[in-house]
């Protein structure tokens, strides 16, 4: 099979030749790739050099444009903070909506625009599609809606928002659910088959306000995402312990799951047709530990998992973690079926 074959068929619970290999490498690629994380994040032609060379050297089976949450907010005009080789943050204490009367003078920005953050994105998923999609699996990226919200509001204002201004957050969530769409379609459009969801900021609510507020967002995102074709990977970093439920209805292809969240857990809660991805410390087990006791480790999570499970870490794989850790996970990969 090869590798675009092989996670189509896990995701649509046929037989598969082994188990898909699908861990996030950002800062891990750009360092192997031989280039700043400034320069990753900033230049799609580095990130595509980096994440192929990653995907070759240990047979993963995807590539993914993913590089930082500050795409979309920084089109919108953000105050973004760069740093030579670290992911550029968003500055919080001058957040964009600040000021929540200034939502109603957004408008969506242009995916395609020339010299945009996410134009550099979805030239990076062009050119990706173009040298790995005939075997691999090409992942473009957007940002959930809570996690887009924070990156606009703040994520502490967003919180008392959920308390105090219940109007405000839905038209917040709207807005970041259109541009979203809007951003994945120009993905889609440029080769990917796989649009990931980042909403990390959906771990730091309590299971109400996630099933008032949270979820009916992302479920629009998630329906609006497979209405355009795509197959869906969410990613919620973090202790999910508490929304685990809710995340297993949406209805994704793919749950990524951190290592907070036991994965026999997420499997009783989920049910077992979902597709789980992970869940190893980064750190503690995968960047500081051992081969012998990373191979024991994903042992652990693919029988809490069953058989509809894809290899990886509960998130980023660090920088610094050693080759050999690394290829443990290919390695395992590739005997295990």
């Amino acid at each position: 099979m090869t590798s675009r074959e092989r996670v189509l068929a896990a995701i649509d619970g046929q037989p598969v030749d082994r188990l898909p290999l699908m861990p996030i490498t950002m800062m891990y690629a750009a360092d192997l790739g031989g280039v700043s994380y400034g320069q990753y994040a900033r230049d799609h032609r580095c990130l595509v050099e980096a994440q192929l060379r990653t995907a070759e050297a240990f047979d993963f089976d995807y590539v993914s444009a993913i590089s930082d949450p500050a795409r979309e907010a920084s089109d919108l005009g953000a105050e973004v903070e760069w740093f030579d080789n670290q992911p550029p943050a968003i500055i919080e204490s001058r957040a964009l909506l600040s000021d929540k009367s200034a939502l109603k003078r957004l408008q969506l920005p242009d995916p395609h625009a020339a010299g945009s953050r996410m134009g550099d994105r979805v030239s990076a998923v062009a050119l990706l599609a173009v040298r790995a999609g005939g075997d691999k699996i090409v992942e473009g990226w957007v940002e959930g809606p809570c996690a887009m919200a924070a990156d606009l509001r703040g994520l502490n204002t967003l919180m008392l928002d959920f308390h105090d201004d219940e109007a405000f957050v839905t038209d917040l969530f709207e807005f970041a659910v259109a541009m979203e769409l809007a951003f994945a379609k120009a993905q889609l459009q440029a080769g990917a088959t796989l649009i990931g969801v980042g909403d990390a900021a959906a771990s730091l609510v309590g299971p109400r306000t996630y099933q008032r507020y949270v979820f009916p967002y992302e479920q629009k995102l998630i329906d609006g995402l497979r209405a355009l074709g795509a197959r869906v990977r969410l990613h919620i970093c973090g202790n999910t312990r508490k929304i685990v439920d809710g995340m297993g209805r949406l209805g994704c292809d793919i749950v990524d799951l951190d290592f907070l969240t036991p994965m026999a857990e997420a499997r009783a809660a989920m049910g077992g047709r979902q597709v789980l991805l992970g869940n190893l410390d980064p750190v503690r087990v995968l960047r500081d530990g051992s081969p012998a006791g990373i191979t024991q480790a994903l042992e652990e999570c693919w029988k809490a998992a069953g058989p509809r499970y894809i290899v990886g870490a509960g998130c980023e794989v660090p920088r610094g973690t050693p080759e050999a850790n690394l290829r443990a996970m290919t390695e395992f990969a590739r005997r295990t079926v």
